[in-house]
């Protein structure tokens, strides 16, 4: 009997994180431009840069095609190199084409007396993709020259997984090329990590996954 109920334990385990569905790892490509900014100071030079990210969710190196909707106002060239000519309003956009999908971001972007570079928070909600509680809200906030994940206090996690992590991804379904915050050791209650060295445009989805068997539990899209 003995061996029996030894031989059961880790088969529950098992069985309690198996997924139900295959679940498909790609997603669609995309592309976001890094920096938040508001306003360029007339007669000022600014370098944009944009994240490719491929249908896999990993970043990859590809030749941007930078575009003003207004160059008399912001001048750019095709390194995303800006001028700030006068004072007024415009849409900077960026494009990548690789023959088969277009992709592109847009921000509008002022020019007045001084540069403004806005840090702006990003937020989402955690919701269960199993059958295991797991929900809350949360806020990704820029902090120094990292980041930090602040859950808030609504957040109730199950207790009964075993392995739960914490990680963020810019692919919903899969933890690989994905940054590993930790174990999840706080299961119910605000409570927060410290991301180093990342900028608040990074990632785009925290993911919670069972790590020894590799399953999804849940996760929230950064908005």
């Amino acid at each position: 009997m003995k061996f029996t109920l030894l031989f059961l334990v880790p088969l529950v385990l098992f069985t309690s994180c198996v997924k139900d569905d295959f679940v498909a790892d790609t997603v669609d490509p995309s592309l976001r431009i890094d920096q938040a900014v508001d306003t360029l100071a007339i007669n000022t030079e600014f370098r944009f840069t944009a994240l490719y990210l491929n249908n896999i969710g990993t970043a990859e190196e590809v030749s941007i095609l930078w575009q003003s909707s207004a160059t008399d106002i912001i001048s750019i060239d095709l390194s995303g190199l800006a001028q700030a000519l006068q004072v007024g309003s415009t849409i900077i956009t960026a494009t990548f084409n690789d023959g088969n999908q277009l992709v592109q971001d847009s921000i509008e972007v002022h020019v007045g007396e001084e540069t403004v570079i806005v840090n702006s928070d990003r937020s989402g909600v955690i919701a269960t993709t199993s059958s295991y509680l797991l929900r809350g809200d949360f806020t990704l906030s820029a902090v120094g020259n990292g980041l930090e994940l602040s859950i808030a206090d609504n957040y109730r996690a199950s207790t009964a997984l075993p392995g739960l992590y914490v990680y963020l991804s810019n692919n919903p379904n899969t933890i690989a090329n994905a940054y590993e915050i930790g174990p999840v050791t706080t299961f119910s209650g605000a409570h927060s990590y410290t991301i180093p060295a990342a900028g608040i445009n990074d990632y785009n989805y925290v993911l919670y996954f069972c790590r020894p068997f590799n399953v999804k539990v849940g996760d929230g899209e950064i908005q």
